[in-house]
């Protein structure tokens, strides 16, 4: 009997089972893990190799960023003249953590630092010329821009003619036209010699930060033992994961060692976040970040004051922290009702208006939601009907538009086929951000959605779940755990892997916190449950007894009162067969 009951089309690996063969023998690893590997397209042993075992030492030398040698020489100026910096940073966790980082590190070395985050909810359309009047207040000769800055040209020109210079840290694409400035280090140039094009604003922050360390002994004007990088892989971690930085190559190292220090983090704001998050310092995972950190802090971007995210990440005083700590926690909560109320609105528009769903793309617009809001909504969205995805917010006559896509349908040359129509846009080709004239938007939506209509097949946009590996549960030990964890951290273009088996429902499913599923089951006379996240609606479906079921799951260690267990978390399950 076939398989039923399940939305998403189940995607089986296809591997070699020499390939398989020899990953087991090179690495002696559990013959599952070597199928996982296997099935994620590694080609070589050596890849195998860099991605389980690399280490700090080899991440790449920052020199290899084209203009890097110009941003250190301007640094090192101002170091010996004592001029002011001021360092301009993007309001999300990327820009915060990427200001964060410089500002701490060049305080660090002496430097006189002050930094600025724009509040964007004005939707104003003009970028870093706010910050100006602050330089000059401040009396700053350089601006160091931080995540931000690649499609500011204009801008720059503008502070330029104040006589200040500027450099540009960034890892956005790049438009046609680049700023002129001292320096541009962007690993998504076209001329860029530096290997990881994929680094976050606050990679790029702490490769600059590793360039001024290198440069500062090798001119002998600190002790090599003096300056400990380390301590700010923590910034480099948050920011990576928060901004979905793929976790492969040198992100992966970053993140893996970032995550360590996290765990033992003296950033007091940071300590006191965790707490107020309900999160245990020592066992910060990813998700954790991901779905609780990340959200606070970009709360304040989103509808607060970003610049007090970076005051709690650079703050020293416990009482001021906590205080602060406490308040990113009720902005979040404000978020989150603004965006309960805008999601059931955007959701009612689509069920009122069917028709959107017949495009392979989604385009919606409307005065009533918050700007700040849309990119959670986009993503949301997105994920939910599994196409590309525009949600736009227009206020005083200009729209602010945020786009989530599949990977089928990669963003960024379709935003430049339609940059007649937009006053700016920017961001990755699966997630960006732009601004429209509220009487452009209908040509743009017509001209978005044949793009999307013509080149996505319908096949594109059915929800798919890649597996990774068959096992049995028998194999589901703590040894096989510990060999799991090698594929840590997981992430973006770095997912949890999902395995799969059929299992026999012993008891009927209890739904737990309202939303989640359990599942009570057995494979080869061994029990394990099952916990399916919002898939308590699914309930009915196995309330007969005796059911086999194919269940997609990511096994986890669940601890418990000091007693640890291997629990599945469910992705999807299918009925086989009703005895």
């Amino acid at each position: 009997m076939a398989p039923r009951h399940s939305d998403s089309t189940w995607v089986y690996p296809k591997i070699d089972p020499k390939w398989h063969q020899a990953i087991i023998k090179e690495f002696n690893i559990h013959p599952v893990t070597a199928h996982i590997l296997a099935s994620r397209g590694f080609k070589s042993l050596e890849e195998i190799h860099n991605y389980l075992y690399a280490k700090l030492p080899d991440l790449f030398e920052p020199h290899l960023f084209p203009d890097m040698d110009k941003a250190v020489d301007r640094i090192l100026d101002a170091l010996k003249k004592k001029e002011p910096i001021l360092i301009y940073g993007d309001n999300d966790v990327d820009g915060m953590t990427s200001t964060a980082l410089l500002t701490d590190f060049l305080r660090f070395v002496e430097a006189k630092v002050f930094f600025y985050i724009p509040n964007r909810n004005s939707l104003k359309q003009s970028m870093i010329l706010d910050a100006l009047e602050y330089a000059s207040l401040n009396e700053c000769k350089l601006i160091i821009t931080v995540d931000c800055g690649i499609t500011a040209a204009a801008e720059i020109k503008e502070i330029l003619r104040h006589h200040i210079d500027v450099i540009v840290t960034d890892h956005h694409e790049p438009t046609d036209k680049l700023p002129h400035c001292v320096a541009t280090l962007n690993p998504k140039l076209i001329n860029s010699t530096y290997p990881n094009r994929d680094l976050t604003g606050v990679g790029v922050a702490f490769k600059l930060a590793h360039a001024i360390t290198n440069a500062l002994i090798s001119n002998e004007l600190v002790s090599s033992t003096r300056i400990d990088l380390k301590r700010y892989l923590d910034l480099v971690a948050l920011g990576t994961i928060a901004d979905m930085g793929s976790l492969l190559g040198e992100n992966r190292i970053l993140v893996r060692y970032g995550l360590r220090q996290l765990r033992k983090t003296k950033r007091i704001g940071l300590a006191k976040l965790f707490t107020v998050c309900d999160l245990k310092l020592g066992e910060i995972t990813p998700m954790d970040i991901a779905s609780k950190v990340a959200p606070r802090l970009n709360s304040l971007g989103r509808i607060a004051d970003p610049r007090k995210g970076v005051e709690l990440l650079l703050i020293r005083d416990s009482l001021e922290a906590e205080s602060l700590a406490k308040e990113l926690d009720l902005n979040n909560s404000e978020r989150q009702k603004i965006e309960r109320k805008d999601s059931e609105n955007v959701e009612a528009m689509i069920q009122k208006n069917p028709t959107i769903l017949h495009h392979k793309a989604l385009i919606l617009f409307s005065h009533k939601w918050h700007p700040g809001i849309i990119p959670i909504i986009t993503a949301r969205i997105a994920k939910q009907y599994n196409r590309p995805t525009i949600i736009i917010s227009i206020d005083q006559g200009i729209g602010k538009g945020s786009i989530r896509t599949i990977p089928e349908f990669p963003l960024l040359q379709h935003l430049k086929d339609c940059a007649d129509l937009l006053e700016n846009f920017g961001g990755h080709d699966f997630a960006a951000g732009f601004t429209i004239r509220e009487e452009n938007i209908p040509r743009f939506e017509k001209r978005f959605l044949k793009v999307a209509d013509v080149e996505l097949k319908e096949t594109d946009i059915i929800s798919k779940l890649r597996l990774d590996a068959p096992i049995h549960f028998n194999d589901l030990t703590f040894d096989f755990m510990e060999s799991f964890s090698l594929l840590e951290p997981f992430g973006n273009e770095n997912p949890a892997p999902i395995l799969y088996c059929d299992a026999k429902q012993i008891w009927p499913p209890k739904v737990v916190g309202k939303t989640h599923l359990k599942l009570y089951l057995e494979e080869q006379e061994r029990m394990l449950e099952g916990i399916g996240f919002g898939m308590a609606e699914r309930k009915s479906l196995l309330s007969q007894k005796n059911l086999t079921l194919h269940i997609a799951f990511t096994p986890q260690v669940n601890s418990f009162f000091n007693k640890s267990s291997i629990q599945l978390q469910i992705r999807d399950f299918q009925i086989i067969s009703i005895k």
